[in-house]
């Protein structure tokens, strides 16, 4: 009966996330299609990207504190239903004939800082749901299922875009929001055991104890570091993709089916790259894999940027989504491996906030600056790839990662 329950729980958990999954990706595509439109700047644009991705540098580590103390699930419940709330903004001001840019970055703001908190319970929950020795079966099950979502929801959504409102699509991120919402809640089994907040003091020590372990453990923090460098370079492409696919691919961002298959094409790398991480690791380890997955990183970056025609871009993206998964997960799962399960949402979230919360925003807005001084959103993206060559230099000469290998 305890191993039915457990299974039942992490079904829950799967779906739950899956729906979250849906929603964000539709928001991934919807947000910077709706500026676009309503500004034509690919400055508006990357502002949304940025706007997504700095709540993580904001509150990454007090969301971490908090997530190792407070009920895991309570606190996913409570972000969920805070997500919903406030995209439903978006569409009742777009019915309002009110919806303005800033109103929109100010909701990818207010969102992703809901998903800072969800996301600091969801890394000690998952290990807590399933335990550590099924923990890359786990991980590798939820980033399959929702890899396959970031693959499909990407295209269907760039389809509807063309029929339905950017504005109005935001409304189902809102509905999946509830939904994983009610999941979460189903879930009998413990994600955690809650300690009580006796103060400010606390939890500051608490994120210091986190920041040490992630400091102290060299190859966790080469990994942090060099990843931060890669969220760069995926900022400047995801800030860009709009203006790119518009001025160099000629791609309109409304009414073009190939709008779909350029926002798909991240996601069936991804899918492709999950499925050979477990074997490349297994053969060759966590070490080895960064090495080598980095400069293909790189590689691939650099075939987006000179590919010149659609057609030619998504085969390079599909090769960039391939190693980028491959970069991401190999981070993830090996520090939820040696983390301790204590420390699980603080160690993780704070990795979390320097190789994403800090890269992603800076890429989005060193790449939006130097389109808008270029005019031209290749000098955006090769901009995010010159610091991912500082990353994959910095993997090179590092000792953990060589002696390692």
């Amino acid at each position: 009966m305890v191993a039915v329950g457990a299974e039942r729980d992490f079904a829950r958990y799967l779906n739950a996330r899956v729906l979250s999954v849906v929603g964000a990706v539709v928001s991934a595509v919807a947000l910077p299609v709706l500026v676009y439109q309503l500004t034509g700047s690919a400055g508006w644009t990357s502002a949304v990207t940025a706007a997504e991705a700095l709540p993580y540098l904001v509150f990454g580590l007090l969301a971490g504190a908090l997530a190792d103390r407070l009920d895991r699930r309570v606190m996913m419940v409570a972000m969920d239903f805070t997500v919903a709330a406030v995209l439903l903004s978006v569409p009742l001001a777009w019915l309002a004939g009110g919806l303005t840019a800033p109103h929109v970055v100010v909701v990818a703001f207010a969102t992703q800082t809901a998903f800072v908190f969800f996301d600091a319970a969801n890394f000690g929950a998952l290990p807590a749901l399933v335990g550590k020795e099924k923990l890359t079966t786990a991980y590798s099950t939820l980033f399959g299922r929702t890899t396959i979502v970031e693959l499909v929801v990407p295209g269907v959504t760039g389809l509807l875009v063309a029929i339905v409102a950017p504005a109005a699509l935001l409304a189902v991120n809102a509905l999946t929001a509830v939904g994983s919402a009610l999941l979460l809640r189903a879930i009998t089994s413990s994600l955690g055991t809650p300690r009580p907040v006796r103060g400010a003091g606390e939890l500051a020590k608490d994120v210091r104890e986190g920041l040490r372990f992630l400091w102290h453990e060299p190859i966790i923090r080469i990994l942090t570091l060099v990843g931060a460098t890669h969220s760069v370079s995926g900022g400047a492409w995801v800030a860009l993709l709009v203006p790119f696919a518009d001025k160099v691919l000629g791609v309109a961002p409304d009414g073009d089916v190939r709008l779909a298959a350029l926002f798909s094409c991240w996601g069936l790398g991804a899918i492709i790259g999950s499925r050979l991480l477990p074997r490349v690791t297994a053969r060759w380890g966590n070490a080895r894999v960064a090495l080598a997955a980095l400069p293909l990183s790189l590689f691939a970056g650099v075939l987006v940027l000179v590919s010149g025609h659609w057609l030619l871009t998504c085969a390079a993206a599909t090769f960039w989504g391939v190693v980028g998964a491959i970069v991401v997960i190999n981070g993830i799962t090996y520090r939820q491996q040696v983390c301790p399960e204590e420390l699980q949402s603080r160690v993780n979230t704070s990795a979390r906030m320097i190789a994403w919360g800090l890269g992603r925003p800076l890429g989005a807005a060193v790449a939006g600056a130097a389109s808008v001084a270029a005019g031209d959103p290749r000098a955006g993206i090769a901009s995010g790839l010159a610091v991912l060559l500082v990353g994959v230099v910095m993997a090179w000469v590092s000792p953990a990662l060589r002696q390692t290998a």
